[in-house]
């Protein structure tokens, strides 16, 4: 009698067929693991696109006279440099009166006048500073032209580096927004009281300034003579690159700040 081969074969296919499943299944198994992977590689890589792009958001102002969000608003925030770490001054040291003196811009004698009343703690702060010689050699990083009439100074780097320090709230803001020129005041970050650190601008023009949600601008003082020779040898010329808000195209440092 033949031997009958069928079973055999049959067994055969089908673990033939078992093998070649388990070989896709395999195959599947993989690609499902590769596209999670990858899907969690593509959303890592989301997040951090929208994180650099929400801090470059933050870092730039805009809007009015304002410096970038790169500090806390805390009033006791310590400069990373010891040498340089500051304590925000008591209102006392404004006295309560007006002071007077120079600013220098490019070896350009302005007159000044800072309101201790009005202004106590933007003013303390302001004499503190220019007393222990924070403002000496720091450039005038910004300005505005075309209605916006403002020459932006008083930080090291043109950004939130400061004193150490911010604080608040707004002093002495014009209720109707507009800002005379010769007015002298404190710029900030834009909807943020407590930002106020050592950037100043002088409104060499006169100029509306809309308030935000945290108000206006803490004016400290006015040019009390000078603007014309500010204009002429300095806001002038316009911005380096010929927009309306840009670093200034003479180049402009701080060459002394006196009060008494």
């Amino acid at each position: 009698m033949a031997q009958n081969y069928k079973p055999e074969r049959e067994a055969r296919e089908e673990r033939g067929r078992v093998r070649g499943y388990q070989a896709r299944r395999a195959v599947h198994d993989n690609q499902l693991s590769r596209r999670k992977r990858d899907n969690i590689l593509a959303g890592a890589g989301l997040v951090v696109v929208l994180t650099l792009l929400v801090g470059a958001q933050v870092f730039y102002f805009s809007g009015g006279p304002g410096t970038p969000a790169a500090t806390d608003s805390a009033t006791d925030a310590p400069s990373t440099d010891p040498a340089e770490a500051r304590t925000l001054p008591s209102v006392d040291v404004a006295e309560n009166r007006t002071w007077t003196g120079a600013l220098n811009l490019n070896d350009i004698p302005l007159g000044i006048e800072l309101d201790g009343a009005l202004a106590p703690q933007a003013v303390a702060s302001t004499i503190a500073l220019a007393q222990d010689g924070f403002y000496d050699g720091i450039d005038c990083h910004r300005l505005t032209t075309d209605g916006f009439f403002v020459l932006q100074c008083g930080d090291p780097e043109g950004d939130a580096t400061g004193p150490g320090y911010n604080y608040g709230p707004i002093e002495n803001a014009p209720a109707d927004d507009v800002y005379p020129a010769g007015t002298i005041a404190m710029a900030r970050v834009g909807n943020d009281a407590e930002s106020i650190g050592s950037q100043f601008f002088l409104v060499y023009d006169d100029t509306t300034i809309p308030s935000d949600s945290a108000g206006g601008y803490t004016v400290v003082g006015r040019v009390t003579s000078g603007l014309d020779e500010l204009k002429a040898g300095i806001t002038d010329a316009g911005t380096d690159d010929g927009s309306t808000d840009g670093a200034p195209a003479v180049a402009t440092t701080i060459t002394a700040f006196s009060l008494q």
